[in-house]
C-alpha cells in the first residue's frame, strides 16, 4: 500500500503523516493523531457520529478522503474545549439538557450544531432539525438535543445584546 505525506491542520495544530493514499479522514484522525472523540459509527455517512468541521463547515470525516483537506481548517471535539479545560457552550447544554444518554453520538452533534451556529446563530427550531437530520442517535427521542441546541441559541443571542436588553429578552 503506497503511503503519503499529508499535511493536516487540525485544531490550529498542524500535522505531517504518513497514511495510505486512499486514507479516510476518520482513520487519519482517530488512528495515527490520536484524536478518538471523532466515532466510528457506519462507514457509509449515514449516522453523523464521525462528524467533523472543515473551514467551518460540518463534514462527515469517514466519507473523506485525507488527502482532500490539506490546506483547510479541522476542528474536532477535542479542539472545540476551551484552553481552561472548561466545557464549550454547546457540550454545557448537551450534559446541562440531558441532549445524550449513551453520549456515543454526542460529538457529531456537538460538531454538527457548532457548524450550525457559525452561520446560522440564531436558527428557527425547523433550521436545527434541518441541520441535524445527518445525525442519529439510537437512546433518545431527539426533543433533549433539540432544547440543548436552542439553549445554546438562546445563550449566544443574549451574550449579543447590550447589557440593559439582556434582562428583557431573558425574560421572553
Amino acid at each position: 500500500m503506497n503511503k503519503v505525506l499529508l499535511t493536516l491542520r487540525v485544531n490550529g495544530v498542524e500535522h505531517t503523516v504518513a497514511a495510505p493514499e486512499n486514507a479516510i479522514l476518520l482513520d487519519v484522525l482517530r488512528e495515527i493523531l490520536g484524536l478518538t472523540g471523532t466515532k466510528r459509527g457506519c462507514d457509509m455517512g449515514t449516522c453523523g457520529c464521525c462528524t467533523v468541521n472543515v473551514d467551518g463547515e460540518a463534514r462527515l470525516s469517514c466519507l473523506t478522503l485525507a488527502k482532500t483537506v490539506q490546506g483547510k481548517d479541522l476542528l474536532t471535539i477535542e479542539g472545540l474545549t476551551p484552553k481552561d479545560g472548561s466545557m464549550h457552550p454547546i457540550q454545557e447544554a448537551f450534559c446541562t439538557l440531558g441532549g445524550s444518554q449513551c453520549g456515543f453520538c454526542t460529538p457529531g452533534f456537538i460538531m454538527t450544531t457548532n457548524a450550525l451556529l457559525a452561520t446560522t446563530p440564531d436558527p428557527t427550531r425547523d433550521e436545527i432539525r434541518e441541520a441535524i437530520s445527518g445525525n442519529m442517535c439510537r437512546c433518545t427521542g431527539y426533543i433533549k438535543i433539540l432544547d440543548a441546541i436552542e439553549s445554546v441559541t438562546k445563550e449566544t443571542r443574549l451574550a449579543r445584546l447590550p447589557p440593559e436588553h439582556r434582562e428583557l429578552e431573558a425574560e421572553r
